[in-house]
């Protein structure tokens, strides 16, 4: 897990022409030294106009023989690496039986994978490789950078241009230190970003800045100017292959092939050469990954959870029941409500754009605590997405199901019912709180009652229903001043909308927007302000193929999701340490915001600061603020995603006119 950064001058002057490389290197090196804080290094080849930095957070191969930027053993590629390829033993192990290669300098995945792609090809290395990985390589025999990011988007790979010159990193800081680059914002991603609460691929909130979207790849010759990303592989492909080649053994079968799977995938995750743990919520995903790293692991595994003083949002004490069946050795940290509004004037620079998922702050807490003890921990994180965990995946089908026959009057009239019961809770000791909580759903419940109002009204459009679901303001143009949402996001093609059922097409829009453009975002950046590799076993390509070849009916049967995993999780845990309503990782934002948070998220919303940041409407931002404060509604969320907005506005003010 490192840092990566360069620059190509796909123009006809060489990088003598800037000066020298170091020189425009090393800033961007430093932007990300967080990323990698045990090590640095540099390569360039000033004729050919290329240059890379690396940032190391060493985790295989600790000595000189794993450092980057690394050559192949002939000479013809360069590469700089950010991430692990998990199975770079087995690829070793194919190229010294093929005789393609014998000696080793290191024990390192970057040389592995560097040589696999000399012998291979970088097609053929990139069919073979599960891993998670963001890379740079350059063709030092055809003069070409190409650029990499792994199927899932676990790891970040930002590139943009200043002039001729292709500008790459893992942060958007890391392109911003090149000087003369364009930081003009982009409106149409802002306005995307007020509907999601993040920035969706492959925009990013500056215009000339891209994320290359996950599953692809992105070269460029000296030649080649117009040269466009192109994917090497597509979750939608996966799904579609999936639905026509479902598995049909017996259930008990499918459930042994799944658990084989899972256990291979975190015995291959859990190789490291520095110290391993892995984070424990006590729910289904992350308890069955610590189940699977005792069952591999001689000794007892490290396991690390967080809790609030709050009650109603602290969950560590499922953790740690479950750590103590497991056997593992658990630290458990209760963090108080200072810990958490002290990090918050952090969180622009650590998201380096607008973010906006309330869970980045305990993500962040468990991140910097977990460091103190292990430098890599697995995480739960895709469970979810591959194995249809999320409450929608059963909701929104049962709301077509039932809805869609009634007249558009009665729907609307029935969703707009719905969001006043949310009204009725904006009180900690209301009623609609009490009637959750007699019923055993998550206090989190209440607070979005509004949204599934709406998406209840427009319940006869699966598409319009999901959007509605996912959204944080479901008009954005309503409050935003001159945006639009021009194509905004990933979308799935007309052939899966017509293949996929609809738990299977919220699913599979989830893994190639939500996925990568929320949760893993606040993972990564989390855990690697802290210096943290974390890694999602869920998410290596084995288990997301196979997962997409079950039946629906062992994914989500009833109302019940993840059955699979839950099956396998019960022969290792309890039953009764695991059933409970799925919360999330919550925070007491919505009273945040009346209480400890007011006076710096009431700056921030003043009418004054809104005029001078020329976003918003300042009444529109005005009303939701005093409907929160005077207790008409709980606002939390759309206002955490305005003054997050805000907040990165008064700290990343743009250079560049437009």
């Amino acid at each position: 897990m490192c840092g990566i950064a360069g620059f190509f001058n796909a123009g006809p002057r060489s990088l003598k022409a800037g000066g020298p490389a170091r020189s425009r290197l090393q800033p961007m090196a430093d932007a990300i030294a967080h990323r990698g804080p045990d090590a640095d290094g540099f390569w360039s080849d000033d004729d050919a106009g290329i240059a890379f930095a690396h940032r190391r957070l060493s985790i295989l191969d600790l000595s000189p023989a794993g450092a980057q930027p690394m050559e192949d053993h002939s000479g013809r590629y360069v590469i700089v690496l950010n991430g692990e390829i998990y199975n770079h033993l087995e690829l070793r192990r194919r190229m010294e039986s093929q005789r393609e290669r014998s000696g080793w300098f290191g024990h390192s995945d970057t040389e592995t994978l560097v040589n696999a792609i000399a012998c291979w090809g970088l097609q053929a290395t990139l069919e073979s490789a599960c891993g998670m990985f963001a890379f740079a390589l350059w063709d030092r025999s055809a003069r070409r950078l190409t650029l990499v990011r792994d199927r899932l988007g676990e790891k970040p790979l930002y590139y943009g241009w200043a002039n001729q010159t292709l500008l790459f990193g893992s942060e958007l800081k890391a392109i911003l230190a090149y000087p003369g680059c364009d930081d003009r914002l982009d409106r149409e991603a802002i306005a995307a970003y007020l509907r999601f609460s993040y920035i969706p691929e492959p925009a990013t909130i500056y215009r000339q800045i891209r994320k290359l979207q996950p599953g692809h790849l992105f070269s460029i010759g000296t030649e080649s100017d117009a040269a466009e990303p192109r994917p090497y592989w597509s979750l939608e492909d996966v799904a579609l292959d999936g639905v026509r080649q479902r598995r049909r053994e017996p259930y008990v079968d499918l459930c042994e092939m799944v658990e084989a799977t899972l256990t291979d995938v975190v015995g291959s995750q859990m190789l490291s050469d520095v110290p391993l743990g892995c984070f424990l919520s006590g729910g289904i995903d992350s308890s069955l990954v610590a189940a699977l790293m005792q069952r591999t692991s001689r000794n007892k595994v490290r396991t690390f959870s967080v809790g609030f003083e709050d009650k109603r949002f602290d969950e560590s004490g499922y953790a740690r029941r479950v750590a103590e069946h497991l056997g593992t050795e658990h630290t458990e940290f209760i963090v108080t409500e200072d810990d958490a509004l002290s990090l918050v004037p952090d969180l622009t620079n650590i998201y380096d754009e607008p973010f906006a998922d309330t869970s980045q702050i305990p993500t962040a807490l468990l991140s910097r605590l977990s460091r103190r003890h292990v430098t890599v921990a697995l995480t739960g994180d895709g469970g979810d997405e591959v194995f249809g965990g999320y409450n929608r995946y059963i909701f929104a089908p049962n709301v077509l199901r039932y809805t869609s026959v009634l007249p558009e009057p009665v729907r609307k009239m029935a969703g707009a019912a719905l969001g006043k019961l949310q009204f009725a809770g904006t009180r900690e000791k209301s009623s609609a709180y009490a009637v959750a909580s007699y019923l055993g759903l998550p206090i989190t419940t209440v607070d979005k009652l509004s949204r599934v109002g709406a998406a209840i009204s427009h319940s006869s459009d699966a598409k319009r229903l999901y959007r509605d679901l996912v959204s944080t303001f479901v008009d954005p143009a309503a409050i935003m001043l001159g945006g639009s949402e021009e194509a905004a996001g990933t979308c799935l093609s007309n052939g899966a909308d017509q293949a996929l059922g609809a738990e299977e097409w919220m699913m599979a829009m989830d893994s190639i927007s939500y996925l990568p453009g929320d949760i893993l975002v606040k993972v990564d950046r989390a855990a690697m302000s802290a210096s943290l590799e974390t890694r999602a076993p869920f998410l290596d390509r084995r288990v997301v193929e196979l997962a997409w070849r079950l039946p629906l009916d062992a994914k989500i049967n009833g109302r019940i999701g993840k059955r699979i995993l839950r099956d396998i999780l019960y022969r290792y845990v309890p039953r009764e340490l695991l059933e409970r309503p799925k919360q999330g990782f919550a925070i007491p934002l919505d009273r945040w915001l009346r209480e400890n948070l007011r006076d710096w998220a009431g700056s921030l919303l003043s009418r004054d600061q809104v005029v001078a940041t020329g976003l918003f409407d300042p009444d529109k931002a005005e009303a939701l603020w005093r409907a929160h404060q005077l207790g008409k509604d709980n606002l939390g969320h759309q206002l955490w995603t305005l003054l997050m907005m805000q907040a990165w506005l008064l700290q990343h003010r743009p250079r560049s006119a437009g």
